[in-house]
């Protein structure tokens, strides 16, 4: 039960970036919509599950959120300058490797020499495949509007998207809370932090309110991958969680209309299929 938990996030947080692309609005108004909707399923979720809270899980899901504001907003501009077919992966690898070594090293999730051979190699498979659904035929010469538009400026977008993305689910690990109770404070940091980013820079229009929905959608993934990571960990569960670029690499090119070519697509399928493989290998750890 606890590896379907973990799969659930694959689904609702691989159709974000499909979700907000044909939505539409700027990085900022899809930060702000996003963190909006994300509020109001965290109130309803408070309200019904009546969760008990203190001042330290109001501090460090306040800090938390925050830190995922920053992580989000410098993912949607990667994804802006590079497209969801190639900015999404790239993303997913960084943090892959960045979750999985907390996990493992700080957390000592993995003990014995069967964990660390078996968790590598399915980080290898997922990190592997990440790049290659994300891999450019040089001589493609292919450019579209939904195509690569600056590689350079997406790259520094996602580094500093990952490091909010670490932060904001390593100190939550860190502080071994009730996740049904951390996600109100927890939403109330990343709506700070999205209106931070959006001030004078995003208009709130139909465009915010749209992207409500991918908030909803974040909002499932959330509470569930929170609730794996206290079952399985953190180097499994959000692992598992990320395979969700399957289906933002897929539906980028299919329902976006971001372009490959026939090489590119071999790229893609050989990516997916070692995804699907590090995934199972991660299943196998914890079953």
């Amino acid at each position: 039960m606890s590896i379907l938990i973990a799969l659930i996030p694959m689904v609702a947080w691989g159709s974000i970036g499909l979700v907000s692309g044909k939505l539409g609005g700027d990085a900022n108004q899809q930060t702000l919509g996003m963190t909006i909707g994300a509020f109001v399923f965290a109130l309803v979720t408070y309200f019904v599950v009546q969760p008990a809270m203190s001042g330290w899980i109001l501090l460090i899901g306040f800090l938390s959120g925050l830190f995922w504001s920053v992580g989000q907003n410098g993912q949607f501009h990667g994804m802006k300058f590079m497209g969801v077919s190639v900015g999404l992966p790239i993303s997913t690898g960084f943090q892959l490797i960045l979750n999985t070594v907390a996990g493992a090293v700080f957390f000592h999730e993995w003990t014995k020499t069967k964990d660390f051979v078996l968790g590598f190699i399915a980080l290898a498979l997922l990190v592997l495949g990440a790049y290659l659904t994300a891999r450019k035929d040089d001589q493609s010469g292919v450019k579209t509007d939904n195509g690569m538009l600056d590689f350079g400026k997406g790259f520094r977008a996602l580094i500093y998207s990952t490091i909010g993305y670490g932060v904001y689910t390593i100190i939550i690990t860190w502080a071994g809370l009730d996740p049904l109770a951390i996600i109100l404070p927890q939403s109330i940091g990343m709506l700070v932090g999205a209106s931070f980013f959006a001030f004078r820079k995003a208009k709130v229009d139909r465009y915010v309110w749209r992207n409500t929905i991918s908030g909803l959608l974040w909002g499932i993934g959330n509470i569930c991958m929170l609730l794996s990571v206290q079952n399985i960990g953190l180097a499994v569960g959000f692992s598992l969680s990320q395979m969700g670029i399957i289906i933002s690499t897929l539906g980028g090119i299919f329902l976006l209309g971001e372009r490959k070519t026939k090489k590119e697509m071999y790229y893609v399928i050989i990516g997916c299929l070692l995804i699907i493989v590090g995934g199972v290998v991660l299943g196998y750890m914890k079953a």
